[in-house]
């Protein structure tokens, strides 16, 4: 598992240079709370940018992107609420949820994947 955890930490770092190449602005990262786990939280402008990031080898199990599926989806959404009221903004804040999937060494930034 410590493996997996360290190949995950080298890829959310590769997804942070990506975005903030990209003019994003980091906020959070591995933000938690008792109902699960967001791997980014970012600006762009005045958006606040949820983001998930998938890293798979190769494409021999799926895309990395298809590993969000719809009760994940649900659970960041949570997250991002849990966030939001934690850091005292309103829930009308605009918000996008993102997914960055790695495959090799090649990354798909997904805009308003969810």
């Amino acid at each position: 598992m410590d493996n997996k955890r360290s190949i995950g930490t080298a890829y959310e770092e590769k997804a942070v240079e990506y975005l903030t190449a990209k003019g994003y602005r980091i906020i959070k990262r591995n933000f938690r709370c008792r109902i699960g786990e967001i791997d980014i939280i970012a600006k762009q402008n005045d958006i606040v940018v949820f983001v998930e990031v998938k890293y798979r080898k190769t494409a021999s199990f799926g895309y990395p992107e298809e590993a969000v599926s719809f009760s994940k989806q649900k659970i960041i959404r949570k997250v991002a609420e849990f966030f939001l009221v934690g850091e005292q903004l309103s829930l009308d804040t605009e918000c996008r949820f993102d997914v960055i999937a790695i495959l090799g060494e090649e990354i798909n930034h997904i805009e308003n994947a969810f």
